[in-house]
């Protein structure tokens, strides 16, 4: 055994010993401190035999830690997420229990409530132990950051010696460009600032703004950015009327089709299909490395990896019982943040009872921890493309409000993340190109059904001279946090206010939301309806809805026009005559026409596509969901992400061009995979299609 080896053996046990004396005091510390806890029979015992009973405790602890946890926790992930952190605290004690009942002497003793804040103790302080220890020796780091990462990681492939560099595409979900720089100017992402910051030879990243398609939303903007086409995908959720059922970006089933249909329209398998790894995501993009996929968790057996990042996590007890008590403070800070808003009458608000502090606490710990732990693992097994999105602004942006003060402290700790991953970068392998990016933005504004006291839905039953029931149905939020713990789960996506599977005889109307757009379609008609048809059927719909106060614009298909824009007053404009800044479309800035002409041209554009009001002066608009924070149509920040990328990759567009679009945006992410790696080659569509089916 040579030299390096010898030493990192040594450096190994000598961790190992470190860990074990700490562990062990904080047992005599305990001992001292809890009346439930002793480590001496009821006679008393001499200090040799207590620090000896101390000692075997912890050690036998620690090795059914190292042993028995994974077993736990592949049990552990077959029950529902809210009771993770009761589960956590009470197998550690258990764990502890145990160890007491096989030490030599036989002596120790705990009650089990106390056995869990003791196991939980140790815990930390051997957690912390060995970090503050590993940061003094690289290899002990890198060691130490395997644990935390994806245990599955290929080896003996020859990528340990590879120099060219890889990419990290991080996806700060949500997060609109003046948001993120608004957070820099106020100290809130200093990871960020420091890159942007000039130095000698100027700053090490640059900052741009895009533009979205009409449908700001992650579906649309993720499937471009992973798979080079988001045609036909008209809004977060839509009817089709070929198969009458709605189709929702975040339910697994819809995912697995969309992607089918990405794949054979590009005729490659996607962004990651060299050596790629996709984390958190909605979609593939073609890599073999998969954690927490959506696209891929309805999958059963073997090959679905939607939750193999969970297991990698929850495998160290030190990470479960960190990321179970982040879990109930976020659930407390929640709670506590959103009495708050209640006392002091906030507006605008919305309800976040019921099971949303624990959606939060889920988004902005659970899903972050263990996405970010997976990232770490493909860069130090050396990955050339990893894409990994972090879903927490987002989640909480939509019920608290994008510049609200609740929001920013999530930005803060997302800097920290991403301060993290660049810490990693300097122990990888091989170098690394960091990108940061957001799919879309959120526009602030209180919701449709508050400000004029109904919703859309019953708007339209109005227009249609159809019953209006008293009582206004909730919209559903399409925030993807809740998809990713139904799909964490293996619950049931599918909520069944959307769940349409309906007669071509039945007439009513569905009404679906995504953010500030709304989609009506007439299931009874097997094709997209027509001004015409509609007025001959409804003659006050289109009018109802076009001249409301809360509304837009309306997109309709013509048979004179082949398609029309109505807005107040009686204005209509063909869609090939659109410009922006004129007509309905007057405020919503630069590429609403071409959003519209494109949307216009999907097979499955609804019968009547609804843009809500928005306000320029103060970029707001009204949502026909419930939320304060939201996207999904034209309007404001919502349509306005960013980029943030390195200076030693080439400029996304040619100087005083614009990024329109996230499949522009996947074209610049492969030319920047070229620089990096050389010629990408793609797999096959076909190879490819089979693993999405």
């Amino acid at each position: 055994m040579g030299h390096g080896r010898w030493r990192k053996l040594l450096s190994g046990v000598g961790r190992s010993i470190a860990v074990w004396a700490a562990s062990t005091a904080t047992m005599l510390v305990l001992a001292g401190v809890l009346p439930d806890f002793r480590l001496e029979s009821p006679g008393g015992d001499s200090a040799t035999r207590i620090a000896v009973t101390a000692a075997a405790g912890a050690g036998v602890f620690g090795l059914l830690s190292s042993l028995v946890w994974p077993l736990l926790v592949r049990l552990l992930l077959l029950v529902p997420a809210l009771v993770l952190g009761l589960l956590v605290f009470f197998l550690n004690g258990s764990l502890l229990l145990v160890a007491l009942r096989v030490t030599p002497s036989g002596d120790a003793e705990a009650a089990p409530e106390t056995a869990v804040v003791v196991a939980a103790a140790m815990s930390a302080v051997a957690s912390a132990t060995g970090a503050a220890i590993a940061v003094r020796d690289d290899d002990a780091y890198r060691r130490r950051l395997y644990r935390l990462a994806d245990r599955r990681r290929r080896r003996g492939d020859g990528r340990s010696g590879r120099v060219t560099p890889g990419a990290v595409f991080v996806q700060l979900d949500g997060v609109g460009h003046d948001v993120l720089r608004e957070a820099v100017a106020k100290g809130l992402m200093p990871t960020v600032a420091s890159w942007l910051a000039p130095r000698d030879g100027g700053p090490s990243h640059r900052l741009t703004a895009w533009r979205t398609d009409w449908s700001s939303q992650t579906g649309a903007s993720q499937l471009g950015i992973l798979h080079g086409s988001n045609h036909d995908v008209p809004a977060f959720r839509w009817y089709e009327k070929e198969t009458r059922e709605v189709v929702v970006c975040n339910r697994p089933t819809s995912a697995a089709e969309l992607q089918r249909r990405a794949i054979e329209r590009t005729g490659d398998g996607g962004l990651l299909t060299v050596d790629g790894a996709s984390r958190g995501n909605l979609f593939s993009g073609g890599a073999d490395q998969l954690a927490l996929v959506l696209s891929v968790s309805a999958r059963r057996g073997r090959e679905n990896r939607s939750r193999v990042g969970y297991f990698a996590y929850f495998s160290d007890p030190a990470n479960a019982v960190r990321t179970a008590m982040s879990f109930a403070a976020e659930v407390a800070r929640e709670i506590g943040q959103s009495t708050r808003a209640r006392l002091k009458r906030q507006r605008p608000r919305v309800g976040r009872g019921g099971l949303y502090p624990f959606v939060r606490a889920f988004a902005t710990v659970v899903e972050r921890d263990v996405v970010v732990a997976a990232v770490i693992g493909d860069m130090l097994a050396g990955r050339s493309a990893i894409y990994a999105d972090l879903v927490a602004y987002d989640e909480v942006a939509h019920h608290s409000g994008p510049h609200s003060r609740d929001a920013e402290k999530v930005l803060h700790r997302l800097d920290r993340s991403l301060a993290l991953l660049a810490q990693v970068a300097e122990h990888a392998p091989r170098p690394y190109r960091i990108v940061v990016l957001s799919d879309h933005g959120q526009s602030p504004g209180e919701t449709f059904r508050t400000r004029y006291g109904l919703s859309l839905a019953n708007l339209v039953r109005a227009g249609c001279g159809l019953h209006v029931p008293r009582k206004v149905e909730r919209t559903h939020s399409g925030a993807e946090a809740r998809a990713a713990v139904r799909a964490a789960l293996r619950r049931p996506v599918e909520e069944k206010a959307e769940h349409h599977r309906v007669a071509r005889r039945h007439s009513e109307p569905i009404v679906l939301a995504s953010g500030n757009l709304g989609l009506v379609s007439f299931p009874d008609v097997p094709h997209r309806m027509s001004k015409e048809e509609i007025d001959r059927r409804y003659p006050a719909l289109l009018s109802t809805l076009a001249n409301h106060p809360g509304v837009g614009f309306v997109l309709v298909r013509s048979e004179e026009h082949g398609g029309v824009v109505l807005g107040a007053f009686g204005a209509e404009i063909p869609v090939d005559r659109l410009a922006d800044e004129t007509g309905p479309l007057t405020g919503f800035g630069p590429g609403a026409a071409h959003a519209v002409r494109r949307t216009h041209s999907f097979p499955h554009a609804a019968d009547i596509m609804v843009n809500s009001w928005y306000d320029p002066a103060e970029g707001e608009v009204l949502a026909f969901e419930e939320q304060i924070g939201s996207h999904g149509g034209l309007g404001g920040a919502q349509g306005r992400p960013f980029l943030l990328w390195p200076v030693e990759l080439s400029a996304p567009v040619e100087e005083g061009a614009e990024l329109v679009g996230a499949e522009q945006v996947h074209e610049v992410f492969r030319r920047w995979l070229g620089e990096c790696e050389g010629p990408q080659v793609p797999r096959p569509a076909a190879e490819e299609g089979e693993r999405a089916a």
